[in-house]
């Protein structure tokens, strides 16, 4: 038997009529008051007629209280314990000082929560207090884990940790309120603030917030919080990055701003602070000249009184491709030889051609007489190609080009060639009866770049042109899937009546030779190539190739061999990636803090086949000006896709390159490369600033309270009140079954009567 005593009462109606009963009977007593009060309206004494009128009004509601039955109902009540969820922020910008030299705000926070552990206990006689620590995933915290454990979140997410907190109801248990403890540094939904969908989401929550800001605004601190930038571009044209940088207490300061590619300054500004939290925004134009994938980094200084230095930089990712290869051709003169190779550059929809022909000199006189008449032909613009846009083209050939008039010569511009070139042009010698040791005129300092050098007169006997062991693996003279198909439709093609005598240089690759023209006890090179600095070369001794394609043609059923050869040679030129046997991807390109340096490297046999089972060897090289430096290796074997992905240990912040080499048995696969970014802070510790508008947002829109620590204890915060539920017994004792309430009711009846017989009015 439950002897519990009973904790509380309600008054309740008794009677065994339904609602419906009870509605009509109590309509048909306001009808009756109504009809008595209608009765004595013309009685002429207020007096009485108020006296009649209240004496009915009683007898009603006596009737009523008859019908009703009431009773008090004792009842056992219990009242629900529900949630009050204290949230701390655990995101890393917790780990800054509250003030220069000073306690951390998590530390801040400890303190906090210490001193309001008297306040969440008195909570707990009506609500369970939990206490989570968010990361953004919420986990139960104690107030010593805050002082001891620093806090690593590479984020923060406030209206995530409301959410969960919400939604994390158990059983009966509600949500009555939340206290948010936090810098306000919210970096995902609420990084704008809180508008649109972000204030409509705090409403949602229909649970009073009041938030607890940690940390002070007035710290030092430079941050380059912001890149814009597309993710590629297109080499040899202007390209702009937007960097977007704040500055809080160098207000009238000017800060160097710096744009380095892997450790090279690209470009420099000064940006000046107006007010002591000021944002500005500086732009960088600059050209890429070469493609690929680099690591660019955007840094300031780092001044002694900081809060903190690392977010001063901040690496990005571009990769740099081709729009449209733009190729200078430079003719001697005219010639068959001429025609062809222009007339397949012209026809090839990815090539940019601009075109020369040394038709008349600045000291030839045409012979016109009138001064009126423009000249069809202009003089040769030396200037202006060689030096002025000569790093807008690709590639540059020269074709049977070289003069002893000194209106032609170009020896004051062949360091611009050669330069142009090393640092990562391409360029193409075409033989002729004017070049590679024939002629009028010799060029040495532009032959420097050149992978063959002049070795004696020419030879204008006709000949077969051979590859070499090396040219039916090289992607300019692989023509077909198979070294065997290369060679047969190598060996198809006509003659070539004659060619230069050159030798090769030491590290060049002949691709294709002569078969009886000889140069130190070996094959004179027909086809040479090499790497020049980050250029790369080719070298063509003779002015007959568009025989190759010309006698194809007579057949009706022209062979491709010639299109093929000058289309492999200029995507070898300009180091087209698909033409490489190993590709090497970071992934991803860029790495928060922390995390791996993943690497894929895709290796492929001569053939272009995949190359399973290749031992494949990368290594993690610093970039960085004052290192340069492999800081890690890794090594695997690619599966049968002829792929192998790789992982390296989080290495330090800063730009790094992937340089990877492969090798099948005793075959050498090639070599590959990739640029990979370590940032040295996430979007966490990028800026050092409190959000106080933020947690007053918060606050003001799920109708809680702001405050700022430090406090001294917990505040009176608003919360939801816990629902009461009845549990356990229920007894009821009526109230209507007394005497005396029956004695009223007939007295206010017999009342009535006895004064309406008096008053005459029965």
């Amino acid at each position: 038997m439950d002897n519990t005593p009973f904790n509380a009462w309600k008054l309740v109606s008794l009677s065994p009529l339904p609602v419906w009963g009870l509605v009509v009977l109590g309509v048909g007593l306001a009808l009756g008051i109504g009809l008595a009060a209608w009765g004595v309206r013309r009685e002429p004494s207020m007096r009485r007629r108020w006296l009649l009128w209240t004496l009915r009004l009683g007898a009603g509601l006596a009737a009523l209280f008859f019908l009703l039955e009431p009773g008090i109902r004792n009842l056992q009540v219990a009242r629900m314990k529900n949630r009050v969820a204290v949230l701390v922020d655990r995101s890393a910008s917790m780990n800054f000082p509250v003030e220069p030299g000073g306690e951390t705000r998590s530390e801040q926070v400890a303190d906090f929560l210490e001193k309001a552990t008297p306040g969440l206990a008195a909570l707990q006689d009506r609500y369970t207090v939990e206490v989570y620590g968010f990361d953004p995933e919420l986990a139960p915290l104690t107030t010593e884990a805050v002082a001891r454990e620093p806090a690593r979140a590479g984020s923060t997410d406030l209206l995530s940790a409301l959410r969960t907190a919400a939604a994390g109801a158990q059983g009966a248990k509600k949500l009555s309120g939340v206290l948010l403890v936090s810098d306000g540094a919210d970096n995902v939904e609420l990084a704008g603030g809180a508008v649109g969908r972000a204030r409509a989401a705090l409403a949602d929550l229909e649970v009073p917030v009041s938030t607890f800001l940690v940390g002070k605004e007035a710290l030092k601190d430079l941050a380059v919080q912001r890149v814009k930038v597309d993710d590629f571009a297109f080499v040899r044209n202007s390209l702009t990055v937007e960097v977007e940088v704040s500055g809080r207490g160098f207000g009238g300061e000017e800060v160097p701003v710096v744009l380095r590619q892997e450790g090279k300054v690209v470009a420099s500004k000064s940006v000046r602070f107006e007010s002591s939290d000021d944002v500005r925004t500086v732009g960088f134009t600059f050209t890429p000249d070469q493609t690929g994938r680099f690591v660019y980094t955007v840094s300031m200084p780092v001044f002694p009184d900081e809060a903190v230095g690392e977010n001063n930089t901040r690496s990005f990712v571009l990769k740099v491709i081709r729009d449209r290869v733009r190729v200078l051709l430079v003719v001697g003169r005219p010639s068959w030889d001429e025609r062809f190779l222009r007339g397949l550059l012209r026809q090839d929809a990815n090539v940019d051609l601009v075109s020369f022909y040394i038709l008349r000199t600045m000291s030839d006189d045409p012979g016109v007489v009138s001064q009126e008449r423009e000249l069809s032909l202009i003089p040769f613009p030396m200037e202006e190609i060689f030096d002025t846009k000569l790093d807008t083209f690709d590639v540059v050939i020269f074709q049977n080009f070289g003069y002893a008039d000194q209106a032609l010569s170009i020896a004051q511009y062949e360091r611009n060639l050669e330069r142009y070139v090393y640092e990562g042009g391409a360029f193409v010698m075409i033989g002729g009866d004017s070049v590679l040791g024939e002629g009028r005129a010799s060029m040495p300092t532009l032959g420097e770049a050149l992978p063959v050098e002049p070795a004696g007169p020419a030879n204008a006997e006709p000949f077969q042109a051979r590859l070499t062991a090396e040219g039916l693996r090289h992607p300019v003279t692989a023509m077909a899937s198979g070294a065997s198909s290369t060679e047969s439709a190598w060996a198809s093609l006509p003659t070539i009546p004659g060619a230069n005598l050159t030798r090769p240089k030491p590290g060049a690759t002949v691709l294709m030779d002569h078969p009886f023209l000889t140069v130190d006890g070996k094959n004179a090179p027909l086809v040479a190539v090499w790497d020049y600095g980050r250029g790369r070369a080719l070298a063509l001794a003779t002015d007959a190739s568009w025989n190759w394609a010309f006698t194809a043609h007579r057949d009706g059923s022209p062979d491709r061999t010639y299109d093929r050869f000058w289309g492999n040679a200029l995507r070898w030129l300009v180091r087209d990636p698909d033409l490489t046997t190993l590709k090497v991807t970071a992934d991803p390109a860029s790495v928060e803090p922390g995390k791996p340096v993943g690497v894929v490297v895709s290796s492929r046999l001569s053939d272009y086949q995949p190359a399973e089972g290749a031992a494949v060897r990368v290594e993690l090289v610093a970039v960085a000006v004052e290192t340069q430096k492999p800081v890690a290796v890794r090594t695997g074997v690619t599966g049968p896709d002829g792929v192998v992905r790789l992982e390296f240990e989080p290495p330090a912040p800063g730009p790094y390159k992937l340089l990877a080499t492969a090798k099948k048995g005793e075959q050498e696969l090639g070599k590959g490369e990739d640029a990979v970014a370590v940032r040295a802070v996430g979007p966490e510790l990028s800026d050092a600033s409190v959000r106080p508008a933020l947690m007053e947002q918060i606050a003001e829109y799920t109708r809680g309270k702001a405050w700022r620590l430090p406090l001294d204890g917990l505040p009176e915060v608003p919360l939801l009140e816990p629902p009461v539920v009845e549990v356990g017994r229920a007894k009821d004792r009526p109230l209507w079954d007394r005497w005396y309430y029956l004695l009223a009711l007939v007295g206010l009846l017999g009342a009535e009567w006895f004064l309406r017989r008096r008053f005459g009015y029965v």
